[in-house]
C-alpha cells in the first residue's frame, strides 16, 4: 500500500483529501503545519507528499528544500496544493521538481489521478 503525506493547515481539506485517498485505497497521514510535515516525512517516508505553500511553521517550499538537504532520505515526489494565485509560485515548485500543481479550489479526481501517476513513477510536472 503506498503511503501519501498531507500537509496542508486547512482541516476540512485536510480531512476530506485523508478520505478520498484512503478510500482509493493508499495508507494517509498528515500534519498541519511545515514543521510537522517535515517530521513526519523524515519519520514515515512517504510514498509522496501533497503540501499547502502557506502554512504556519514553514512553508511547503521549505519542507521540500530541508528534505533534499537530507542526504539520507530517498527524493519524495511531492504535488502542490495552494489557494495562492501568485505565478511565481508556480515556477518555484516547477524549479523545485513538483511532480503537479494545483490551485483550490481543486478537482479531486484530476489530484487523484496525478498522485496515481506520481507514485508509479510519472515525475513530469502537470503545470
Amino acid at each position: 500500500m503506498k503511503k501519501v503525506l498531507i500537509v496542508e493547515d486547512d482541516k476540512n481539506i485536510n480531512k476530506a483529501l485523508g478520505i478520498r485517498l484512503r478510500a482509493a485505497g493508499y495508507q494517509v497521514s498528515s500534519a498541519e503545519d511545515g514543521y510537522m510535515g517535515l517530521s513526519k516525512a523524515v519519520q514515515e517516508r512517504p510514498d509522496i507528499m501533497v503540501l499547502d505553500i502557506s502554512m504556519p511553521a514553514g512553508d511547503g517550499f521549505s519542507v521540500v528544500e530541508r528534505l533534499r538537504e537530507n542526504t539520507d532520505l530517498p527524493k519524495i515526489p511531492f504535488i502542490i496544493l495552494t489557494a495562492s494565485k501568485r505565478p511565481e509560485f508556480r515556477q518555484m515548485a516547477r524549479d523545485l521538481g513538483a511532480t503537479a500543481y494545483f490551485e483550490k479550489p481543486y478537482e479531486s479526481g484530476a489530484l487523484l489521478d496525478a498522485i496515481q501517476d506520481a507514485v508509479a513513477g510519472g515525475w513530469q510536472l502537470q503545470v
